[in-house]
């Protein structure tokens, strides 16, 4: 599991996001899906960068927070330690293993929009596990799908 997050216009956001590869070895390019539905994806719409971290093994409250709560009605980064990346995106320090990248491109693909991505800097943590899709399945989501 992935939380993307995003800064445009002095706004920030960022939500649990389930669809997301690497699509390109060379050139390296990563795609991330964000719902048409989500306060994150009117926030990319605008970012240059998003940011996307690996959720830790273990860190099943930072995804509730970023996968059940919406960006419309609560400051998730309120709620959890960040500092600030490229562009003033926003970098979760819980999570040791993100990179940042540079938006491509925005492709509408149904009810998610697919952000074909550069990846320009990051961190890698390879002693860090990774929280799993099956850890999240219990997480009701913060909108509709």
């Amino acid at each position: 599991m992935f939380i993307v997050t995003a800064a445009a216009d002095g706004e920030r956001a960022g939500c649990l996001v389930g669809f997301a590869t690497q699509c390109s070895i060379d050139p390296v390019r990563f795609i991330v899906c964000l719902s048409d539905k989500n306060r994150t994806f009117r926030v990319a719409q605008r970012a240059a960068v998003l940011v996307v971290h690996v959720v830790p093994e273990g860190g099943d409250k930072l995804a509730e927070l970023f996968g059940s709560e919406t960006g419309d009605d609560v400051d998730k980064f309120a709620h959890c330690p960040w500092s600030a990346g490229p562009e003033d995106t926003p970098v979760l320090d819980d999570c040791a293993n993100w990179f940042a990248g540079r938006i491509l491109n925005r492709i509408d693909v149904g009810d998610h929009w697919a952000f074909v991505l550069e990846p320009l800097t990051g961190a890698d943590d390879a002693s860090e596990g990774a929280f799993s899709f099956q850890e999240a399945r219990w997480i009701e989501p913060g909108h509709e799908a």
